[in-house]
């Protein structure tokens, strides 16, 4: 756990289907009234339609569907502020955007990125737990990955932001019944050796998205120290 023994609040809101732009621009106020002290700290849990984002570490070589393909699948293309390459957002995803303040490092200034990033993958493995499958990290890499036939692939993928406040935006896309032809659109997170998968492929019949953000949402509040406040259901 990232923080101390003191319990903190988090708003949760159970947001549905949500255009990529409206959920970033949705992130970016929660982040300022965040700033401001006028607000908890929020877990967006989501989908969004068929998008390709890029982060800081994008590169455009890594999307190989054409302009013509994306138009006619209706897939969008946005460049964003989190970290990592290229992946997919699409239906029958859990997605999680924590918006949360972040313990202050020794110095005042940095919070602790990396450890961030290693709980959101400790968080995602317990839900896999949840669900009869074994989740693992890979050295050197980030996300969450399983063990299969075809070799190690991923089933999460995390890609964050932590601003000068300690703030934090984007988060995580945990594939449960997602469509995952639209990964073959790219190389995703720039890996071309390792594969993409779901709960679905994993175990023949994928649990409801419902319960698996349900039970996301109570791994990230135990692992953060939150008590969790549920909206939108």
């Amino acid at each position: 756990m990232l923080r101390n023994s003191v319990i903190l609040p988090c708003e949760v809101l159970n947001l549905g289907l949500v255009p990529y732009q409206e959920a970033w621009d949705l992130q970016n106020r929660l982040a300022a009234a965040r700033q401001r002290d006028t607000i908890p700290d929020h877990l967006l849990l989501l989908q969004h339609p068929h998008t390709y984002t890029l982060g800081s570490s994008g590169r455009e070589a890594h999307l190989l569907m054409s302009a013509e393909e994306r138009a006619r699948r209706g897939v969008s293309v946005l460049r964003v502020d989190r970290g990592g390459d290229i992946t997919y957002h699409g239906p029958g995803q859990v997605v999680g955007y924590p918006i949360i303040r972040l313990p202050r490092g020794a110095d005042g200034l940095r919070s602790d990125f990396v450890g961030y990033v290693r709980a959101l993958e400790q968080v995602l493995i317990a839900t896999l737990a949840d669900f009869g499958v074994a989740g693992k990290t890979i050295a050197g890499l980030t996300g969450v990955w399983v063990d299969t036939a075809a070799g190690e692939q991923k089933i999460a993928a995390i890609g964050v932001k932590i601003d000068v406040h300690a703030i934090t935006r984007h988060g995580f896309a945990l594939n449960v019944c997602t469509d995952l032809a639209y990964f073959e659109g790219i190389i995703p997170c720039g890996i071309r050796d390792k594969g993409v998968t779901s709960l679905a492929a994993l175990l023949g019949q994928a649990p409801a998205l419902e319960a698996v953000a349900a039970r996301a949402a109570q791994h990230f509040g135990a692992r953060f120290g939150f008590a969790l406040h549920t909206s939108g259901d």
